[in-house]
């Protein structure tokens, strides 16, 4: 089959122009492009060469920014704006709304000014003209970030909007398969996702693209910018693949467009047969010339840098254009997407027709579709939660699953997945359903359908994380993902996990054996530096319970953080309970005193500050300095600096009591940093090496971390402060 390539432009457009520089010999479809495609050619030669001048404006006004991408890519928009999507400017948050994600973010003159021409209000052309403005209001950053209006995600990091675009269809197809009936398809819309060469080397994006294969997300479309350029060069510099096998591999349908630069109807032929896949994925992929028309068409350094005045002015004479005029839209172009508010008025007005019928004929389904889109959890999601837990010793992962399981249960806006360690993150629950193809038959089977929601990510841990994020920001509030593994592998996942920081998007993580007590799998396992990290990231709570009752109090905090990503980092070894100490609703305030022991004048000796697994460690130090050293010991739990920070001065001042000059020690088997925030000293790790394989136990005794020793540590630490070798202020690590 030959690629889909309409008409010759060459003889119109001029060589220098022609886009015909590859000769891929196969493709998935074939398709018959229309003869007439709603207004005449010369139409859209006015419209590409206004946008490419324009975006050229755009980046020479400051001189700086990526122009070469957005201009090569103007037909795509063309054809994605005006014809193809479904969308609506003046109700961008529409419900049923298709999805653009720009992956190749720093192209993101080609959205905004889309977003401006087709009439999304807060676009205004002295906005669009805030790129890389001195303005602290601009609306158009270097990278679509997802608060802005029209913009679904933030992209920036390459790879990351692919990964998103999968979990935006994922959410799409699951609350399709939950909701939709005969009749009523209340979800339908389509997820596109703009790609470039970078994109598809990035491990994040083939990870997700992998996963979309095989669960056939046939609501799915990459259109692949395929201009053979990236920063330093060439793409064949670094890659010579052939990426349409490999995606046919993966279990995409692939098209061909050879004239990515001039034909619209192409493009909109392709785009139409996506929508109507069945089955499969669609990647198109779209030959362009990068920076087309300028005097460094197809060079990487059209990339990143501004044309220069007189290029400017030279594209200008070429396209007909007064080279003494800037930013210039005629009316003849604003008429051309004219269309698109009232259009996208009629397409929601649709829409909401659709779904009063739908709630005449299905109501109890509606309520609940409506509740789900609302963020509504049932009100009385907390009760599911055990109030009393077994009082042997038990791994916080396996109170986790206590936890948190009766509401994965009933509660449907949860979907849970992990990536390839169901046996061990215990985050299933009886009668689950997994979200997969409907017609897969795996050798294992385990099976399922789109209205599942646990969702197997395979061994994929930084797209199970992004793919997340996709499913978090599809309506906020609609789908709370849960992902789940070991904790040392959220560091595989942590570029995704700040994205959704970034983005303030509900994703909780479910982050298992955290720490030296994991034991036998050695140093590359045991993550002695990854909660420093955690701990650091904006907008992120790392929160690490010390049993069950606090595991329960960490979920709790998680589930109402609706604007927050959450980790809940638990332990693989079994903890003691610290029944009638502990307290969930007092994690909610990230450290709270768990024991007191004040003299009759309100002082003590000393505070231990207790974590995670480690705070039952803690308590029994404390007994032992009371006993046998008479000190007055108190201890305080610290499951999570980030929501104590949020606490009043006199609760942090009255929770410490460090300004009474009374000393902290904290015990965790981390690195320290972070804690001289709040301690005067840590029995820690040495940041000279990482862990060592040891069954749990003995590993916690080669490095000091059993009771006899922390005793001694502290000890001493006591009588330096006593004989006065430690100085005010200083931070002392306990190895």
């Amino acid at each position: 089959m030959a690629p889909i390539s309409t008409r010759d432009l060459a003889g119109e457009h001029g060589d220098n122009n022609s886009c015909n520089r590859l000769d891929h010999k196969q493709m998935s479809k074939s398709v018959t492009t229309p003869a007439v495609i709603a207004r005449p050619s010369k139409d859209h030669d006015l419209v590409l060469k206004t946008f490419r001048l324009l975006i050229a404006d755009l980046c020479q006004q400051f001189k700086g920014g990526h122009p070469g991408g957005a201009i090569g890519m103007a037909a795509i928009g063309v054809a994605l704006w005006k014809y193809v999507m479904v969308y609506s400017p003046t109700e961008s948050t529409f419900f049923n709304r298709d999805r653009f994600v720009l992956s190749n973010g720093h192209t993101c003159l080609f959205q905004y000014a889309f977003l401006h021409l087709t009439g999304y209000p807060s676009m205004t052309l002295e906005q669009l003209k805030s790129y890389h403005s001195k303005r602290s209001d601009a609306l158009c950053p270097g990278h679509p970030e997802i608060e802005h209006e029209g913009i679904e995600v933030t992209t920036g990091p390459l790879g990351q909007g692919v990964a998103n675009s999968v979990g935006l269809a994922i959410a799409s197809k699951h609350l399709a398969a939950t909701y939709n009936q005969p009749s009523h398809q209340v979800v339908s819309n389509h997820i596109w996702c703009m790609v470039g060469d970078a994109c598809l080397q990035e491990g994040v994006a083939l990870e997700a693209i992998s996963l979309a294969g095989h669960l056939r997300l046939d609501n799915l479309t990459i259109i692949y910018d395929n201009n053979q350029v990236t920063c330093d060069g060439t793409v064949d510099l670094t890659n010579t693949e052939d990426v349409n096998a490999k995606m046919r591999a993966c279990g995409w349908d692939v098209y061909t467009v050879e004239d990515g630069c001039f034909d619209i109807e192409g493009i909109v032929t392709v785009l139409n047969q996506a929508r109507s896949a069945a089955t499969k994925p669609t990647f198109v992929n779209v030959h362009t010339v990068i920076g087309l028309g300028s005097a460094v068409a197809g060079n990487a350094k059209a990339h990143g840098v501004a044309f220069g005045e007189s290029d400017v002015a030279n594209m200008k004479r070429e396209a007909g254009f007064n080279p003494d005029e800037y930013f210039v839209i005629s009316d003849a172009v604003y008429d051309f997407f004219s269309d698109r508010i009232s259009n996208g008025r009629r397409v929601v007005d649709e829409w909401h027709n659709l779904l009063e019928s739908y709630e005449h004929q299905y109501p109890d389904l509606a309520n609940e579709f409506a509740k789900r889109r609302e963020g509504q959890l049932p009100a009385d999601w907390e009760s599911l939660i055990p109030e009393d837990f077994p009082n042997k010793a038990t791994a916080t992962r396996a109170s986790s699953g206590l936890v948190f399981n009766p509401i994965a249960q009933k509660v449907k806006s949860f979907m849970v997945g992990t990536a390839d360690l169901t046996p061990s993150v215990n985050m299933t629950w009886e009668g689950k359903d997994d979200f997969q193809f409907p017609g897969l038959k795996t050798d294992c089977g385990i099976n399922g359908s789109y209205k599942g929601r646990y969702v197997h990510y395979g061994v994929r841990e930084h797209a199970m994380a992004a793919v997340s994020n996709g499913m978090a920001a599809y309506s906020p509030g609609t789908i709370v993902p849960v992902t789940s593994t070991f904790f040392m592998f959220y560091l595989y996942a942590a570029p995704a996990v700040r994205m959704g920081a970034l983005q303030r998007l509900q994703v909780i993580h479910a982050a298992t054996h955290d720490s030296i007590g994991m034991g036998e799998d050695g140093p590359t396992h045991q993550p002695l530096e990854l909660a420093a990290l955690y701990r650091a990231m904006p907008n992120l709570l790392y929160i690490r319970p010390g049993d069950s009752e606090e595991t329960a109090g960490a979920w709790t905090a998680a589930v109402k953080a609706k604007h927050t990503p959450s980790i809940i980092s638990t332990s693989r070894h079994a903890v003691p309970q610290i029944t009638g100490k502990t307290n969930r609703k007092a994690v909610e305030r990230g450290a709270y005193v768990i024991e007191e022991s004040l003299s009759e004048g309100g002082k003590a000796d000393l505070t231990l500050i207790g974590v995670g697994a480690e705070l039952s460690l803690a308590v029994d130090a404390a007994a032992i300095l009371r006993q046998d050293h008479s000190l007055r010991v108190r201890v305080v739990s610290f499951p999570c600096q980030r929501l104590f920070d949020k606490q009043s001065r006199d609760y942090r001042r009255s929770t410490l009591r460090r300004h009474q000059g009374i000393p902290a020690i904290a015990i965790e088997p981390y690195v320290a940093l972070g804690w001289e925030r709040y301690a005067d000293a840590m029995v820690c790790m040495s940041t000279d090496r990482f862990g060592h394989s040891l069954p749990g136990p003995q590993a916690y005794e080669y490095f000091g971390f059993d009771l006899n020793t922390v005793v001694q540590k502290i000890l001493e630490y006591m009588e330096r402060r006593h004989r006065g070798l430690v100085l005010a202020g200083d931070f002392e690590e306990l190895l």
